[in-house]
């Protein structure tokens, strides 16, 4: 891709994913992620809308007017998107790619935090962290992070999830708010989740494609798994065949909804 087409395709994202920001979140992002922080910082003149829990009753009786104690994770948070760009995610039978869909859910978060003036970092991970982008603020610097998702070429075609939040434990020291988009077909990484929500606020978002649900009657296939090369000659008109994938693939996707539903509860 020649950077002419590369600056109109990074555009085209920013002017579709600034729209679906604006319309989704609107003002909520604020209030659904501003959590009360546990480091003092300073103390400012009460604002509408603050939390009158957080008033500083000893500088409001001293100045007569309403002052507030500021947190210093209400000053500033730090969004971390997690970007599975495995094999698996170049699947796709309708308008988009996996790996396009992706693209924009992560530009559409990004915008949302720019318009809060928080700080985005990137982690793109295959079975490995293939890139990592330090948290920082800016339109300019999400725009980077548009062309890094379209333009990145990976590595490896594995997927690792546990490994890439033990990467993303060690780099951030201060609590973060991370999206973790992935189709999530990967092992042993449940534990590995749920010590990183324990102190992060971790959100899971799995992208998948419909056509993954079910094995269509096509007759004798070669296939290839994106992920290990691998070629297997499969009998698609056999019932059997069928059911078996479809019965595979919803165990999997059933497990994967209760560990995304239970990380939702986590404290």
């Amino acid at each position: 891709m020649d950077t002419k087409e590369l600056l109109k395709k990074v555009r085209k994202i920013e002017i579709k994913t600034r729209r679906l920001s604006d319309h989704i979140f609107g003002g909520e992002y604020h209030s659904t992620f501003k959590g009360r922080g546990m480091t003092f910082s300073e103390v400012r003149q009460y604002q509408y809308g603050d939390d009158v829990r957080n008033i500083d009753w000893n500088v409001t009786a001293r100045t007569n007017l309403p002052h507030i104690k500021v947190f210093e994770e209400e000053r500033e948070l730090i969004m971390m998107l997690m970007v599975d760009i495995s094999g698996s995610e170049l699947f796709g039978t309708e308008e988009q790619f996996k790996n396009e869909v992706v693209t924009e859910i992560a530009a559409t978060l990004a915008f949302s935090a720019t318009q809060n003036n928080d700080k985005i970092g990137l982690i793109l991970f295959t079975d490995d962290v293939e890139l990592y982008i330090p948290p920082k603020k800016g339109r300019s610097h999400v725009l980077r992070i548009i062309r890094e998702l379209i333009e990145f070429k990976p590595k490896s075609k594995g997927t690792n999830v546990a490994e890439a939040l033990k990467f993303m434990r060690n780099v951030m020291k201060k609590k973060a708010i991370v999206f973790v988009l992935s189709d999530f077909i990967a092992d042993d990484y449940k534990q590995t989740l749920k010590i990183a929500a324990g102190k992060h606020d971790v959100t899971g978002i799995r992208v998948f494609d419909k056509r993954e649900e079910e094995m269509p009657n096509i007759g004798m296939v070669q296939m290839q798994d994106e992920e290990t090369g691998e070629f297997l000659l499969v009998n698609t008109q056999s019932k059997t065949v069928r059911k078996n994938y479809a019965k595979f693939y919803h165990e999997k996707v059933d497990i994967i909804k209760i560990v995304l539903r239970n990380l939702e509860q986590e404290p």
